[in-house]
């Protein structure tokens, strides 16, 4: 009888966390030994400098967590109970539009197990974050310099790139992290990776990078990745975009282990 062909290990996708957050939950606090990754010990040293800097006037809480006026109250309020207020799962506590293009709500039961398999969200707070794990509102920025313990890209880097080297073996590794939350990862020397970007046509046919609308662009990819867990790069030469979004070959650039992965908007 022939030997049944091996699934395919699951990529690792890197995310970063959503500034939006869904308030609430029906979940209890958050406690030990209920997130994925387990950096229990890394994460109380996190949340101590936390409540620290929740204890400043509003000016430095201001300067801390990038908000001001009703913004900074709620921010502060979600904060300082972090460790007692209800959690949601991760992937319906972000609610930013990437997220939002995601749909995992959506996904098939197969499909949303993938999922959990396979994103890694780089989180200031948490470190690292699956999208099942519950988590309770909360704000703060990745590279944040909290008292006690300084920035949050410096203190997590030597965790997470540990983390992510153990869980990235005989896996495709899928980084898409904006730089700040790059900053917090090391890969080793080796790691293959691919990233993308987006390229949309202006009227008199010029390329330029999206900005505006890239965190959606990469949510849709997303959703192809856990859906399609064999896809190669080279694959997604067929995948058609939502929004018309065709990979091009000829712009795809190998930067030493990285590999950029270019889309271009198709003519209108």
């Amino acid at each position: 009888m022939a030997a049944c062909e091996a699934m395919p290990a699951p990529p690792l996708i890197l995310l970063p966390p959503s500034e939006g957050k869904a308030s609430g939950g029906d979940g209890g606090p958050w406690a030990h030994d209920t997130m994925r990754v387990d950096l229990d010990r890394a994460r109380e040293k996190v949340l101590a400098g936390l409540a620290r800097a929740m204890r400043q006037n509003a000016t430095a809480r201001g300067t801390l967590l990038g908000v001001k006026g009703v913004a900074l109250a709620a921010a502060t309020q979600a904060d300082r109970t972090v460790r007692s207020s209800p959690t949601l799962p991760a992937i319906e506590r972000y609610t930013g539009v990437l997220y939002d293009a995601l749909d995992a709500s959506t996904l098939s039961a197969a499909s949303r197990t993938r999922l959990d398999r396979s994103v890694l969200i780089v989180s200031g707070l948490w470190g690292l974050v699956a999208p099942s794990d519950p988590i309770p509102d909360y704000k703060l920025k990745m590279g944040a310099g909290l008292p006690g313990l300084g920035r949050t890209t410096t203190y997590w880097r030597p965790t997470i790139s540990e983390r992510i080297a153990e869980q990235s073996v005989g896996r495709r590794v899928w980084n898409l992290l904006p730089n700040e939350h790059a900053a917090a990862w090391v890969a080793p020397a080796g790691t293959a990776q691919w990233t993308v970007k987006f390229l949309e046509r202006r009227p008199d046919g010029s390329l330029v990078a999206v900005s505006h609308w890239n965190k959606l662009l990469k949510g849709a990819l997303v959703r192809f990745l856990v859906e399609h867990p064999g896809a190669a790069p080279a694959d997604l030469v067929e995948w058609h975009h939502p929004l018309g979004y065709r990979l091009d070959p000829a712009r795809t650039r190998p930067q030493g282990d990285l590999t950029v992965l270019t889309f271009v908007q198709d003519p209108a």
